[in-house]
């Protein structure tokens, strides 16, 4: 049972303590809603809480040891993300995606990483490049022992430190907000068979053109290594639909 408690700071009052408004000691205390808010969101980008997964207020709350006032806050939170489907009485669901509305998702996604590569590839230090290079090394580690939750965390770090090294705050948020929506079924591309070997492939195609300095090999490279086409649509579908473990939409 997770116990959700608000993050201690060096003479930070006790949660829940009244601050004057526009406190720096109030504004760096996370609220209840929003700490249970990021609970949930790993819990869904993981898979953990797969897709279509009814959410119920009472047994949130009794497993993170909290009222349901703040659980209905954190479902409003993460219904502003699209991570959670609010359905009125029937309560709230984690957001299930169906097959056209994904692909969409994805051709986006191809693009807002490609311009991510693009920028980082012209702002590229040699200190970032290192740092890249290791991840997908550790990357490489994961992939031989055959871990795929280290795996999918690892390709994480890969990818968030590409959208850090673009400089462009605003593009990195935009760009993490869509990969956690379509996060639970981009960790089910990576259960495909060889898909593993394959993005270990384009990984290095797009640190090769990172450290050519050749900012549209670096996008090329990046985008199609996200978008879904071709071959790999077909694949995608066929691998997904057939699969036991498919995610299935919500029932009504």
């Amino acid at each position: 049972m997770t116990n959700i408690k608000a993050r201690k700071r060096p003479e930070a009052a006790p949660f829940g303590t009244t601050l004057a408004p526009g406190s720096a000691r109030n504004e760096a205390l996370p609220t209840l809603a929003e700490q249970l808010r990021s609970q949930l969101e790993r819990l869904i980008t993981s898979a953990e809480l797969p897709p279509g997964s009814r959410l119920d207020e009472q047994e949130i709350a009794q497993r993170f040891q909290v009222s349901r006032t703040p659980v209905r806050e954190a479902f409003r939170l993460l219904a502003a993300q699209r991570l959670v489907t609010l359905r009125g009485r029937q309560g709230a669901a984690v957001t299930w995606i169906d097959t056209h509305e994904l692909l969409e998702m994805f051709v986006v996604m191809a693009e807002l990483e490609g311009l991510c590569a693009r920028l980082a590839c012209r702002r590229m230090t040699p200190e970032t490049l290192t740092r890249i290079r290791t991840l997908n090394e550790q990357l490489l580690v994961t992939s031989q022992a055959k871990d795929i939750d280290l795996f999918f965390e690892a390709n994480r770090d890969f990818h968030d430190a590409i959208y850090d090294a673009s400089c462009n705050t605003y593009l990195a948020a935009q760009t993490r907000e869509l990969r956690n929506q379509v996060s639970a079924y981009r960790r089910r591309m990576n259960l495909m068979p060889g898909r593993i070997t394959s993005s270990l492939d384009q990984h290095q195609a797009i640190i090769d053109a990172f450290a050519a300095h050749d900012p549209e090999r670096a996008y090329h490279a990046m985008r199609a290594h996200v978008d879904l086409a071709g071959d790999d649509l077909m694949d995608f579908i066929a691998w997904s639909t057939n699969a036991e473990a498919a995610f299935q939409p919500p029932e009504p």
